[in-house]
């Protein structure tokens, strides 16, 4: 029943966002201008980065919390996780990940918004981020089990996240697919699978490499037969023939073909 470690970048998230939300809490009664002022330019907004251009709620969203239930859950999630992930994968690539998963998530739900039917209002709360490091922790330790603290039920992971998914798919239904916040949560469960695949799985980002090299090479090969094509032009305009292979490179002519004639003698083929 020992609770995970509180330190690394499990600690530096969770201390930074109980001292914003303190700091909201008692500005409320004594300054609510300037709550409200800080709300509505933190708070995620599809209107206010569609047409005003705070591309910063992207990343403030999550220290704004609209309830002190939501704030709870969210960072009890983060924490009782986070510790597990951080301790596999490193602090800085699980700020990678909670800022990704956030900024993923977020995008997803403002290009929803365009249609104008779904994804709609404002969303708050580091929530996606929760669930985007529940899907890793699953993906890292798919046999593991999980205790419901305070209950000593262990469960296993992938359970938990399927309760998840179904739980808050249900209220999506239940609410005609409209509230942001909602979608949000969502889509952190897959931000959270994208950032495995492209950071965190085991050779791919020797895999990522290999493709971008692979396409860099085509793209020399490409331009090198193209100058091979427009030097053959122009040497033919002045009587004289060049050779090349097919990646480009010069042929000097002793690497002509050459052509058997009787007597085993050979002679050089020229075109």
């Amino acid at each position: 029943m020992g609770l995970p470690p509180f330190s690394g970048a499990v600690r530096n998230i969770i201390l930074v966002s109980t001292a914003i939300f303190l700091a909201l809490l008692l500005l409320h009664p004594f300054a609510p201008n300037i709550e409200q002022f800080i709300f509505d330019h933190g708070i995620l907004s599809p209107d206010g980065i569609l047409h005003h251009g705070w591309l910063w709620q992207f990343v403030t969203y999550p220290f704004m919390y609209l309830d002190p239930i939501g704030f709870l859950f969210s960072l009890l999630g983060i924490y009782f996780l986070g510790g597990a992930v951080e301790g596999q994968i490193g602090s800085k690539r699980f700020y990678g990940l909670f800022f990704g998963s956030l900024i993923i998530a977020a995008m997803a739900g403002v290009a929803l918004s365009l249609t104008g039917r779904i994804c709609q209002g404002q969303a708050a709360g580091s929530g996606p981020a929760a669930n985007a490091i529940l899907m890793v922790f699953y993906l890292l330790n798919r046999g593991a089990p999980i205790m419901l603290f305070p209950l000593p039920l262990q469960i296993p992971v992938k359970w938990i996240v399927l309760a998840v998914a179904a739980i808050e798919s249900a209220y999506l239904i239940r609410t005609d697919f409209l509230p942001l916040g909602l979608w949000i949560l969502l889509f952190g469960l897959g931000a959270g699978y994208l950032w495995y695949a492209l950071f965190l799985r085991r050779g791919s980002s020797a895999g990522i490499s290999e493709r971008i090299y692979g396409l860099r090479n085509s793209y020399y090969r490409w331009k090198r037969r193209r100058a091979a094509k427009k030097f053959q032009v122009y040497m033919r305009k002045h009587d004289r023939n060049v050779y090349f292979d097919e990646y480009g490179n010069y042929k000097p002519p002793d690497d002509k073909p050459v052509q058997r004639v009787a007597g085993n003698r050979q002679r050089p083929l020229y075109v």
